[in-house]
């Protein structure tokens, strides 16, 4: 599925998103100030080249007074940028696995908890959220307005969750609220069996997922492309930055690849 730039710009003016309509958008100051914080990973910081979180968010339509869920935001990675940038006059909540549901899951919940708690001035106001990803719910109905997820979905349909997962996120966004996804992108056309434990997924599946929850494409960039990434590493996806799973092994052949080519969709969940 391609759309060309004109296309885009005309799509995101006949679907205005719920930010565009309601809430003005954050300045650039504001995100200058925060991606500049001295509160960020160090580590985190080195792959905005990488994960270009300005550009993203603000595709996403990102409003400083929205009540905006992030999905299993696993180290903070955006929860450094989020959390900041709402605390004043919106909501940030990190929804995480319940901890009963893996090891992981407990200790991803226990790691973003503790990084909220030793940090105040940034996450006072900060929410975490358990799910059960068997049966998620994300708050009460119509009550966000927006979700975002990064680099999740290829999980949740390796695990046969995404169905529930993307009907939930229908339910819990207000009507004309935003569902933002970024993921790994395979080519399009892909075998869907030949991609399926590679990390990668087609936009195809990503939009049918969404629009069989409900959802309308608004529009989609380029801004997480990477033409670089050829898709077809002994490790899938996880071949690449930040994973590196091969080690040493042509890690200067990776490293320059850089991280994965990302679709970045954004939906709406249509006014009624």
């Amino acid at each position: 599925m391609k759309t060309t730039l004109a296309a885009l710009s005309l799509t995101a003016l006949l679907v205005p998103t719920f930010s565009q309509a309601a809430d003005a958008p954050i300045s650039a100051q504001q995100y200058a100030s925060v991606l500049a914080g001295s509160w960020r990973d160090p580590a985190n910081s080195a792959r905005d080249s990488y994960r270009h979180p300005q550009q993203t968010l603000e595709f996403f339509g990102l409003g400083a007074r929205q009540r905006v869920i992030e999905i299993t935001p696993g180290g903070g990675w955006y929860s450094e940028l989020l959390a900041p940038l709402l605390k004043d006059h919106g909501h940030y909540i990190a929804a995480v696995q319940a901890a009963s549901s893996s090891a992981y899951a407990r200790s991803a919940e226990e790691n973003l908890k503790k990084k909220f708690a030793a940090d105040p001035a940034r996450y006072a106001k900060a929410q975490v959220l358990e799910f059960d990803p068997k049966a998620p719910v994300f708050g009460k109905p119509a009550s966000a307005d927006a979700v975002l997820t990064f680099r999740n979905v290829h999980n949740w349909v390796a695990a046969d969750t995404a169905d529930a997962t993307f009907r939930a996120f229908y339910t819990v966004l207000k009507p004309g609220g935003v569902l933002g996804v970024e993921d790994h992108r395979a080519k399009d056309g892909a075998d869907l069996e030949a991609i399926k434990d590679s990390g990668y997924l087609t936009t195809a599946q990503v939009v049918k997922l969404a629009t069989d929850a409900g959802f309308k494409l608004a529009a989609q960039s380029e801004v997480n492309a990477n033409p670089k990434d050829t898709k077809d590493y002994p490790a899938g996806v996880w071949t690449l930055p930040p994973t590196l799973k091969l080690g040493e092994q042509d890690k200067a052949k990776y490293v320059a690849i850089g991280e994965s080519d990302r679709m970045t969709l954004r939906f709406v969940k249509p006014s009624k």
